[in-house]
């Protein structure tokens, strides 16, 4: 029996990759202390005809005997779960580095004691800051502009160093902005696909942080899991940093005239002053993870636009 524990499992991405694991008949350990995730997402989980494979564990990753008991005996260990909100890492640095970094190292010592096959951590797009090389490869210089984002770099130095120290075998994903079902529209820090549909569909003008120019790279979430399972399979892949980018970059202007197309609306944007910490121009290149590993986002973000809203 193969078991996978997914930290952050009751979470967007988490949820997505458990739900894929139980379905191709894996065994899933959920860890995640509800902070941000949803009971609901557990909840759709449970209702799946392979739901006994699943065993949720109710922790934080700054407790290490919660760690301990979701990561004792697995196999792999996918991390996702994370303090994730730029602003809130700006309010709150030391929360932000008790969950993104003591969390981190918590998780790797546990995996060390265990001798798991492979620990992947969610990364981000975020460490490379405003950084005008685009596009942006993982030999980009990392320029982080915000707790949040010096907690993900900090992170990935921890990971590098136990499989360089200690021979855990480490993987690093940087994602960049990734988008979905089951992605929570509310809160302060919603991400800006959800934020944006939310409002539209409720008759209001969507907001924009600044003057819409900046870009962003937009990636499904499947596309995500498909990244994760195939690190886990791969031991090429032991050791590195890779980005998980679609390669092209929209403006937020521009995905608002998309979802007026798919709404049959024409909303013109709120506009507020920027938020401090926020990347001006955000766009990865792919060409690593393709090379080594054969993996290519699929779903273009029109058409991922059209499944989610059309």
């Amino acid at each position: 029996m193969t078991i996978y524990t997914v930290t952050g499992g009751a979470g967007f991405i988490g949820s997505h990759i458990a739900d894929a694991l139980l379905k191709r008949g894996e065994t899933v350990r959920v860890l995640d202390n509800f902070s941000t995730g949803k009971r609901a997402n557990v909840e759709y989980l449970k209702t799946q005809d392979n739901h006994n494979r699943l065993t949720v564990i109710e922790g934080d990753v700054r407790e290490m005997d919660a760690v301990s008991r979701a990561v004792t005996g697995a196999d792999y260990v996918i991390h996702q779960a994370a303090l994730v909100s730029v602003p809130q890492s700006i309010a709150e640095p030391a929360t932000t580095h008790a969950v993104n970094v003591s969390g981190v190292l918590n998780l790797l010592t546990a995996a060390r004691e265990s001798h798991v096959r492979r620990v992947v951590l969610a990364s981000s797009c975020a460490v490379y800051g405003d950084n005008e090389a685009l596009p942006l490869r993982e030999t980009s210089q990392t320029k982080p502009l915000s707790p949040y984002a010096a907690s993900k770099l900090i992170g990935e130095v921890y990971y590098q160093t136990f499989y360089r120290a200690y021979g855990v075998p480490t993987v690093c994903l940087r994602y960049m902005n990734i988008y979905g079902p089951r992605q929570d529209p509310n809160g302060e820090y919603a991400a800006v696909i959800a934020k944006f549909a939310h409002r539209m569909r409720a008759g209001q003008a969507p907001i924009i942080y600044g003057d819409g120019l900046q870009t962003r790279d937009f990636v499904h979430v499947s596309d995500v899991v498909r990244a994760n399972l195939l690190v886990c399979e791969r031991d090429e892949a032991i050791g590195q940093v890779f980005n998980v980018a679609s390669g092209r970059g929209i403006s937020l202007l521009d995905l608002v005239d998309i979802l007026n197309e798919l709404y049959h609306t024409d909303f013109r944007p709120h506009f507020e002053p920027p938020r401090a910490g926020d990347i001006r121009h955000s766009r990865g290149d792919g060409a690593l993870i393709a090379a080594q590993l054969g993996f290519t986002p699929q779903l273009p973000l029109l058409e991922g636009l059209k499944q989610l809203y059309g």
